[in-house]
């Protein structure tokens, strides 16, 4: 059966969906929704399919990225074949459900219901320090959202416990701000571990979102429930299945 993590705070249909309930098997078993892996495409199209339904649309409408860890922001207003290359999406027309595919890092949804808009957006380490969660508020307000207005969910993603990072790491964020140490805390290894739920609530905050806040899911730790490139990686597999995190007007 399929299992969807929702918020109370976001209004319109949304769902960050775990991998259960999917049709895939081997090392993606369940709701593997990414066409980027190696995954068989007739396979992750039964999975969309099963994601576009519980969200009340045709499996086109259900609308992905060509996710590059950039900041770039795309306008739509109708569907879309072809994945256009980058990292969020916005929209205010009814029918179009906006995913986005993770697997350890943040997915973002917005909704600014009085504005009628909503947003997703991609934001791993790199997406979120360039600027892409402040680009899709930004981009919002462009189709009439308020930043006060908006509130954003980051859905499940890698936790500070499981995120073990180097030396260069670090100084790739304190270099340019040193306030951002505050997101970092030592390891028993002598390395660093990183925040990224904090990071990206405090670049939400910032952006003036009226509401922000994290579902407080671990991607690394819960592997019946999520993907997790990391864990994949240090299993030694193959491939990893994408998680999809979906909301529509």
């Amino acid at each position: 059966m399929i299992e969807i993590v929702t918020a109370n705070v976001l209004q319109p249909l949304h769902g960050f969906f775990t991998r259960k309930g999917g049709a895939s098997s081997g090392i993606f078993k369940g709701l593997n929704c990414g066409p980027g892996s190696t995954d068989l495409s007739e396979i992750v199209a039964i999975n969309r399919a099963r994601v576009a339904s519980r969200m009340g649309v045709d499996a086109d409408h259900l609308l992905t990225l060509h996710q590059v860890h950039s900041a770039d922001v795309l306008t739509v207003t109708e569907p879309f074949t072809t994945r256009p290359r980058a990292d969020a999406m916005v929209t205010r027309t009814p029918g179009l459900a906006l995913g986005i595919l993770t697997a350890d890092c943040q997915p973002v949804l917005f909704s600014d219901p009085q504005a009628g808009v909503i947003g997703a957006a991609h934001a791993g380490w790199r997406g979120t320090r360039d600027g892409v969660l402040e680009a899709t508020v930004a981009a919002m307000t462009a189709l009439g959202a308020t930043p006060s207005g908006i509130s954003a969910v980051i859905g499940p993603c890698i936790s500070q416990q499981a995120y073990e990072v180097g030396p260069e790491f670090f100084e790739t964020f304190t270099d340019d701000d040193p306030e951002t140490a505050r997101f970092f805390a030592s390891a028993p290894t002598g390395r660093m571990l990183f925040d990224l739920p904090a990071y990206g609530l405090s670049r939400l905050r910032a952006a003036g979102v009226g509401q922000a806040e994290w579902t407080r899911h671990c991607t690394y730790r819960d592997a019946e429930r999520f993907y997790s490139y990391r864990r994949t990686t240090h299993a030694g597999e193959a491939d990893y299945g994408r998680l999809i995190s979906v909301i529509r007007l």
